[in-house]
């Protein structure tokens, strides 16, 4: 005798359930955000009640103030090179614990300890590395390399690139983890059937393991790419955009016209421009990541 069972009917919540946390989102977000909008265009100094609507002046000036066009090639330069050099060194640590190494636990916690240390304090701890008078240096000496010595953080053409290594020193152990999840998903069968057709090492990672970590690649590039754009902790507490304007990047400069020149509604321009640039290459990226992941899948 078959049974036959009575299909319950779909309930749909009734909407007024999220209504809470909308009227949430919309008084921290939303209506902050809109606001923020408006003074974009606008001459407001943060403290004076009475200000003036510019329209697009403030978006004008940008072009003609050449540290602004300086810390956006800043900010792309950094965000590019984190990007490529974090992922590549995270990516090789993650192939390499992969293996039967017998302290590859060990490792993998040491390897990922930096990415648990608050930002700022990784910046100050690295600021007294490479100062003058710091362990670097010191060390350079100490193995006759002393004419190696300079102030690290203090020169306009290393500068940036010191910035670049305190990120991918302290990140490249978080992009480990996520392509190590990727890797660990892979079948172990995967691999045996391609040693068995006579791949070597190189061609087997390329043609079988990378298209099967294009999830994981995804979420790193997105990550890393995200995160350099809007890189402001480390940035100040390095260089404080310094020497000069050598490391300034877009949160940097808002800060600085923000708090030090009283330029709110410039400021908050420069903000804006930097939520543009955050949207246009997050939205590009995952659409062609997503489709080459789809492609390899």
């Amino acid at each position: 005798m078959t049974a036959t069972r009575s299909r319950r009917p779909r309930v749909t919540p009734p909407w007024w359930f999220v209504a809470p946390a909308m009227l949430l989102f919309a008084f921290v977000v939303l209506v902050p955000s809109a606001r923020g909008l408006y003074y974009a265009f606008t001459d407001w100094d943060g403290l004076d009640p009475e200000f003036s609507f510019v329209g697009l002046r403030n978006f004008a000036d940008m072009l003609d103030d050449p540290n602004a066009l300086r810390a956006v090639w800043h900010t792309i330069l950094l965000a590019m090179a984190i990007t490529v050099i974090q992922n590549g060194i995270g990516l090789l640590l993650a192939l390499g614990v992969t293996t039967l190494i017998k302290t590859r636990n060990v490792l993998r916690v040491l390897l990922f300890a930096p990415a648990v240390v608050t930002p700022i304090v990784t910046a100050y701890l690295w600021r007294n590395l490479l100062g003058p008078d710091g362990a670097v240096n010191s060390l350079l000496g100490a193995v006759g390399l002393g004419s190696w010595e300079q102030d690290w953080l203090g020169n306009p053409r290393l500068a940036l690139w010191m910035i670049v290594l305190v990120i991918v020193w302290q990140f490249a152990g978080y992009s480990m983890v996520i392509f190590l999840a990727g890797l660990q998903s892979i079948p172990r069968e995967i691999y045996e059937a391609a040693a068995l057709d006579g791949t070597g090492p190189f061609r087997r990672f390329w043609y079988v393991v990378r298209p099967l970590l294009a999830p994981a690649i995804t979420i790193n590039l997105m990550l890393s790419i995200i995160g350099g754009i809007k890189l402001f902790d480390q940035v100040y507490a390095l260089t404080g955009g310094g020497p000069g304007h050598a490391t300034d990047t877009i949160s940097t400069l808002i800060y600085k016209d923000a708090f030090t020149l009283g330029e709110f509604g410039y400021s908050i321009a420069l903000a804006v421009v930097l939520t543009v640039i955050v949207a246009i290459v997050s939205a590009g990226q995952y659409s062609v990541l997503s489709r080459n992941e789809r492609a390899a899948s």
